[in-house]
């Protein structure tokens, strides 16, 4: 379960030192078959934050919880209008290089699959394939009374019309797409209901509180147990459902190698951590292995974001 985001975790004294040694991560990927494992720090070089990195936003904002959502009209119309405020930064994100990076490897074969904590849709757009998107994507809204599934952007475009004027300005944008805007900002936002049934939209991301799919937890633990090696990529690892994964590779003895700025969750289970920028560690990655990174990022953002 996914709860809100843990305040008190502190990086305990005796934990392996970072490096700025990236042999281990070229060996692992020669091999092939290493399964990605992304969090929040392989966007931010994208321009959306990280929860707990550097200039996070964790402290000064507490995502919205799963109950807190369906249990109250003025949550929804707050959330709503904060997601369509931030929705336009997320829109105009582009992958960078760390995206094109891990979209290179999937090309030449070296990994068996992505599994991503982000719900930016930015793996897609870098030309990535096989990812399984662990909290859903912002790109796809759901209805919770008839389960059907519809675009974003066709969402954003109800809400335009029905908002027109809407046009305040956020302290800030967040990971989960949530702009801060205070109540006086919100006012009287019209949230939009289900075109086929009525009901209440929520966007197909797994909110705190609420339960990552079995069958989705499924397949990323077939993924792991059928990986080489696990890379975990710009992930703190502090919510247990990317922790889990780290914990049943290191258990099955599969190699466990982090790549993140700050120490991690996950360290004590890690071969190593390359504590270094994510976009100029694996380009260098990417040189090392005679592997071209394109420039631009490989197809336009689909319906992932």
């Amino acid at each position: 379960m996914r709860m809100r985001p843990t305040l008190s975790w502190t990086p305990a004294q005796d934990l392996p030192a970072g490096t700025t040694d990236l042999g281990p991560v070229v060996d692992v990927l020669s091999v092939g078959g290493a399964l990605v494992l992304s969090g929040a720090g392989i966007s931010t070089e994208s321009g959306i934050p990280d929860y707990r990195g550097e200039g996070g936003s964790l402290g000064r904002h507490t995502p919205l919880t799963y109950q807190d959502f369906t249990a109250s009209a003025q949550a929804r119309r707050r959330y709503w209008a904060r997601s369509h405020l931030g929705w336009r930064t997320f829109g105009r994100a582009r992958p960078n290089a760390g995206h094109r990076a891990v979209a290179a490897f999937e090309r030449h074969g070296l990994l068996s699959g992505v599994i991503t904590q982000n719900v930016d849709g930015l793996h897609q757009a870098a030309g990535s394939k096989n990812i399984v998107e662990l909290h859903g994507s912002l790109g796809r809204v759901v209805c919770l009374s008839c389960g059907a599934v519809s675009s974003r952007r066709e969402l954003a475009l109800r809400l335009e019309e029905a908002n027109a004027g809407f046009e305040p300005t956020a302290a800030g944008i967040n990971p989960d797409g949530d702009a801060d805007l205070t109540d006086a900002q919100v006012g009287d936002f019209r949230v939009m209901p289900c075109v086929i049934c009525g009901g209440i939209l929520k966007p197909d991301v797994v909110f705190f509180g609420e339960t990552v799919p079995s069958p989705r937890v499924e397949q990323c633990r077939q993924l792991v147990r059928d990986a080489t090696s696990l890379l975990v990529l710009g992930s703190s690892l502090t919510v247990m459902s990317g922790l889990r994964f780290v914990r049943q590779a290191s258990q099955a003895s599969i190699p466990v190698i982090i790549v993140n700025r700050d120490p991690t969750r996950g360290d004590q289970h890690a071969l190593t951590r390359v504590a270094l920028p994510l976009g100029a560690a694996l380009t260098t990655v990417a040189g090392h292995l005679n592997l071209h990174v394109d420039a631009e990022a490989a197809s336009e953002r689909g319906e992932g974001a």
